[in-house]
């Protein structure tokens, strides 16, 4: 018994993730760097859900100030070698941004309602307008009067009755009121395409009574659906919605191009990759900015506008400082690349990708 005893006793402490043998005085696995002693706990869980997919430990908050306040601080200091001190660059942008799109989704709700109401209106007071402009009598009193008067001076020739003419008289006001074909400002007949939702038709039918060739593609079929969803005025709020769920994707080639336009006009500043850095933390800058003002405007409804516009505007400064810094150029040649930059980038670059968007989440919804 006390042989096996002191067996037990004297046995090598193991790590419970590699199985390297430990020493008692040991903390963390010199291995692979677990602790010798983790109990699994709902902190301990959850903890480590978050740092291992978003990095979210001590490194953000100690890099948190220098990106907001010391502009390209943290791509400097990543090109110097210090990796571990500071967040790394793609995981600071991977988690700022999923911060940015939660925040944003709360605007984005609202946007989405806001938008199929207004394509609900316009869908009604457009048809209801033109309805009422139709039912209109096209002719007045006295021009029925001139209509009816050869009735009137005929009537023993005609064999008219009394009743005959008043029917008459009826018939021609009736035709003049009804409107035989309601017209919008729909390239289709919008009253047939109505009548045939309600009595539940195949929706090519209706596509082909809007215009649809018989041999449509995919992207005519999509065109004509989002055109029905639209007529029917539900359709405005989808195409928002994806416009919005696009926006993480398009990210995934602005940054890349914002760093190569980084990298023409300072092409003798090192390689792509140090661009990329500059642009992961630019970016995660933006991010966090913008995550402030939606978060603000969304809590605080009665927020100055000119507020939110001198934050925004501000970010520019941002940018030239953190070019100064990072490539250690001129201030005045600084100031005309920054100026450059933002110019293909704001006006050529993001208009296109907003416009691809659009057409995208118009026809993939």
């Amino acid at each position: 018994m006390e042989d096996q005893s002191l067996t037990t006793t004297n046995a090598p402490l193991h790590c419970q993730n590699c199985d390297s043998i430990l020493n008692e005085s040991f903390e963390f696995c010199p291995n692979c760097g677990q602790k010798t002693n983790d109990q699994l706990t709902i902190g301990v869980l959850f903890y480590n859900t978050i740092s291992n997919y978003f990095s979210f430990d001590a490194r953000f908050f100690k890099s948190f100030a220098p990106l907001m306040f010391k502009p390209g601080y943290l791509a400097e200091k990543f090109l110097q070698g210090k990796r571990l001190l500071y967040l790394h660059p793609a995981q600071m942008y991977l988690f700022i941004s999923v911060l940015f799109f939660f925040i944003l989704s709360f605007t984005t709700r609202e946007l989405v309602h806001e938008a199929n109401v207004i394509n609900e209106k316009v869908v009604q007071s457009e048809f209801g307008s033109v309805a009422n402009d139709s039912l209109k009598p096209k002719l007045d009193s006295t021009q029925v009067e001139q209509l009816m008067k050869p009735l009137k001076e005929n009537q023993n020739v005609l064999g008219l009755k009394d009743s005959d003419l008043k029917m008459a008289d009826s018939l021609i006001k009736l035709e003049s009121a009804n409107p035989r074909n309601v017209n919008t400002s729909w390239d289709f007949d919008k009253e047939k395409v109505d009548s045939l939702l309600a009595v539940g038709a195949d929706k090519d039918v209706i596509y082909k009574e809007m215009g649809m060739s018989d041999d449509a593609g995919f992207i005519e079929r999509r065109l004509y659906k989002r055109m029905l969803s639209l007529a029917e005025g539900k359709g405005a709020g989808s195409i928002v919605q994806a416009f919005f769920d696009s926006i993480p994707i398009s990210m995934f080639f602005l940054l890349p191009f914002f760093a190569l336009i980084l990298n023409l006009f300072y092409y003798n500043k090192g390689k792509y990759v140090h661009h990329l850095v500059f642009s992961f933390y630019f970016f995660s800058f933006l991010f966090m900015v913008f995550s402030i003002l939606f978060g603000i405007n969304y809590l605080y409804k009665d927020t100055p506008g000119w507020i939110s516009w001198l934050i925004a505007f501000s970010t520019y400064f941002y940018f030239l400082f953190a070019l100064i810094r990072f490539y250690k150029q001129h201030w005045l040649l600084t100031w005309i690349k920054s100026g450059l930059i933002s110019f293909v980038f704001l006006l050529l670059v993001i208009p296109t990708t907003a416009g691809i968007l659009m057409m995208f989440s118009f026809l993939t919804t």
